[in-house]
């Protein structure tokens, strides 16, 4: 495709997104690439002689990302002005592979993750089913941006069969705790957040620096097995419910490409600690709709615009008490849900607990995942000029129990 031919393609000129892949018969040999439209420039031997060449040699985004914004500025000036000139353009072509014939793979190896829970439409949604009788949102909802610490191994890149969690259960009617499969699997729809530019243990970053340590984002799905949590998380908080499996997409979209998709943020009220308050741009929402489909049928589109917290927001606190950022580390937003019914993240939401069922276009009904159910989360933003952007795509297939 020419320059020209990418305008309006979603992963054109002004997106390039970043990820991982291997050819056909060659999966141990895993190269970073950039997404072109539907072909992959190999960056290894696309940046080979460039000032990035060595940060681009390995089969992760790591050393990239500890290179800090000016290089990742630099990078893709470069990839922008090379891809837009016809010359250029030929003499990377060797380099560029069809998406439909590679493998892709986890494109970074991520070091931390944390999820947060930053809709309050979402915690309101969820604190009305678990407190109908009390307050929806917790107190301290509104004062600082709630998150859980998960299991980095366990992050998945798209594609990747989840198998359904085994664990300990106690339902409303039974007289003791059960064990076995989950029977209330769910999907939460998010935004993963890659981190680079590692800070030593003991150091803050405000929220103002903070988005100097956000490269990209991915589309992330963070599989819950409700019952499973319900049970374990007084006092301590997610646990096993949440660890067995997190999906993100293959590919990277840079903060850059979103230029054009920021918005402000809802107000504030009360207003947030000062360590929290930023100075000029630096907190944002992002004008991202997400879109949900179960095998297929779209059970809902989310807006991640209405998000009550920023991700400097998030990043800031989660440094506050000291903790040390490392390149490939990963936040993910929490569930995204809007105002409408037919826009909440999660089945959770969208059954409320199961009370409600929704029908599928095969004329099935769900409240949770059953076996064999395929999830794909897709979102758009705007882009420069009107093209837009689409963001990768993360999907996974439920599996059996072992």
């Amino acid at each position: 495709m020419s320059a020209t031919d990418l305008t309006d393609h979603p992963f054109g000129l002004h997106h390039l997104p970043y990820g991982a892949f291997s050819l056909p018969g060659d999966a141990g040999d895993v190269r970073l690439a950039v997404r072109v439209g539907d072909e992959a420039l190999d960056l290894r031997a696309a940046g080979a002689g460039t000032p990035w060449a060595e940060a681009l040699r390995g089969p992760t985004l790591n050393p990239l990302l500890e290179l800090g914004p000016q290089a990742w500025a630099g990078l893709r000036g470069w990839l922008q002005e090379t891809l837009a000139d016809d010359g250029g353009r030929r003499a990377l072509a060797e380099h560029l592979h069809p998406v439909d014939g590679i493998r892709l793979h986890l494109p970074l190896e991520v070091r931390d993750y944390v999820d947060f829970y930053a809709s309050e439409q979402h915690a309101t949604n969820v604190g009305r089913i678990f407190r109908p009788d009390g307050d929806a949102l917790t107190p301290n909802w509104k004062h600082l941006p709630i998150g859980y610490h998960g299991r980095s191994s366990t992050v998945v890149v798209s594609g990747t069969d989840v198998v359904r969690p085994t664990g300990q259960r106690r339902g409303k009617d039974d007289p003791a705790p059960v064990f076995g499969p989950s029977v209330r699997l769910d999907i939460e729809a998010e935004l993963g957040f890659v981190v680079g530019g590692s800070t030593p243990v003991g150091s803050r970053v405000t929220v103002d620096e903070a988005e100097h340590h956000l490269f990209g984002v991915a589309l992330f799905n963070d599989w819950s097995a409700r019952d499973i949590q319900a049970w374990e998380y007084v006092p301590l908080g997610p646990f096993l419910g949440k660890s067995f499996a997190s999906s993100v997409a293959a590919w990277v979209t840079p903060m850059a490409a979103l230029a054009a998709a920021r918005v402000p943020l809802p107000a504030q009220d009360p207003e947030p600690l000062p360590y929290l308050l930023g100075s000029g741009g630096s907190l944002f929402g992002l004008d991202i709709t997400l879109e949900v489909r179960l095998n297929g049928t779209v059970v809902s589109r989310p807006p991640y615009r209405g998000m009550y917290w920023s991700p400097t927001q998030m990043l800031a606190h989660l440094t506050v008490n000291g903790a040390a950022l490392s390149s490939g580390d990963l936040f993910a937003s929490g569930t995204v849900s809007g105002d409408r019914p037919d826009q909440r993240g999660s089945l959770l939401e969208l059954t409320w607990s199961g009370a409600e069922p929704i029908t599928l276009e095969d004329g099935t009904t769900r409240t949770f995942l059953q076996d064999g159910d395929t999830v794909t989360i897709t979102a758009t933003a705007p882009g420069p000029g009107g093209a837009p952007v689409g963001l990768a795509e993360v999907t996974g297939t439920v599996r059996p129990a072992v």
